[in-house]
């Protein structure tokens, strides 16, 4: 099991604790990711990260596909890649509605089919053996609509990457959005994973999109590559509640009454009581009695919290569900080096 260091949201912060990314190389982390909503972007950091690293891969946790065109992504992508010699590491998502149509004003639309296109679009352009062209029923290359100039041609991307089998990853948690990844992308990148629930939640899924693909070997080099909150502390009730507002904040705020993709998966994972209510309370603005409604259950189900010996314990259960690189979301020095003690 490889370790990944999720640097979250902020990568202007970067600047400022480069000594921890610095730390997670000397450790024998395997990769770094950066993420984006609507603030920092995920791909300005991972070049800054690139200058100033040697061999550490480097991830986006992710780049929101409705942000860019497949094309702009494969431009930043191929870039960074070359930038980093071969270190770049593709990840994607689609981001939700509240976020595609508020803050990027583009339609929601339905994302299996925008993320197989994207996919798609974005293999023939790393390819590099063909001119591209899509006709498909959200990208178009050339572009062909009843505003098009006709003047529009097939072009290839004038630079290839230095890894000509760049990795594509895509974030995931819906089942049919696991099925999918499990067909068409390298890795996946799911969100408050459950080791526990694996079997009955993910594994049917993951078994049925690598039916798809075509490739009797893909589930061997398939990366599972979850992130998972982790503080090392000898009080476990301080550090549960340290893990609380993130999960009520998603569980409760991210998406609307009926819209909200983490409500959902709680909801899968057993926990539709606590679901209902930490969303009730957070929509109406109670978000410290949402956070404190929070299972410690759940806290302990997808975060790696407590004591090194504790946590070494629960390393072996999500090493047993199948993680092929586990991301740890943390931002002390201790937890970092006490996984990498416990893992690498």
């Amino acid at each position: 099991m490889l370790l990944g260091l999720n640097l979250g949201l902020f990568g202007s912060a970067v600047a400022g604790n480069f000594g921890l990314i610095e730390r997670a190389e000397q450790l024998g982390y395997d990769s770094v990711w950066t993420a984006e909503a609507y603030g920092s972007d995920a791909a300005t950091p991972l070049a800054y990260i690139a200058a100033r690293t040697e061999r550490i891969k480097l991830g986006t946790g992710v780049m929101q596909m409705p942000a860019r065109t497949p094309a702009m992504t494969a431009m930043t992508a191929t870039t960074i890649d070359q930038m980093s010699d071969g270190r770049f590491l593709l990840g994607l998502g689609v981001s939700g509605p509240q976020v595609v149509e508020g803050w990027h004003g583009r339609p929601y639309g339905k994302p299996l089919g925008v993320t197989r296109e994207y996919v798609e679009i974005l293999r023939k352009i790393f390819a590099r053996t063909e001119l591209v062209t899509h006709e498909g029923a959200y990208y178009q290359l050339p572009y062909g609509g009843e505003d098009a100039t006709g003047l529009g041609k097939p072009l290839k991307i004038m630079s290839k990457p230095k890894n000509p089998n760049l990795p594509i990853y895509i974030a995931a948690i819906g089942p049919k959005n696991v099925e999918l990844t499990a067909e068409i992308a390298d890795g996946w990148l799911p969100v408050f994973f459950s080791p526990e629930r694996t079997r009955d939640v993910y594994e049917p899924r993951l078994s049925a999109g690598f039916a798809k693909s075509g490739d009797t070997k893909k589930s061997a080099s398939f990366d599972v590559a979850p992130t998972v909150a982790a503080l090392v502390t000898d009080d476990l009730e301080a550090g549960r509640m340290q893990m609380k507002p993130s999960l009520a904040l998603y569980i409760g705020g991210m998406g609307a009454k009926g819209t909200n993709f983490y409500n959902d998966l709680a909801r899968r994972y057993g926990y539709e009581e606590a679901a209902e209510t930490i969303q009730n309370l957070y929509l109406e603005g109670k978000k410290m009695e949402a956070t404190m409604a929070v299972p410690d259950a759940l806290v302990d189900e997808v975060c790696l919290v407590g004591t090194r010996d504790r946590i070494k314990d629960r390393l072996e259960v999500w090493r047993d569900a199948g993680v092929t690189t586990l991301i740890v979301g943390a931002s002390d020095h201790p937890t970092v080096k006490t996984i990498a003690e416990l893992v690498v």
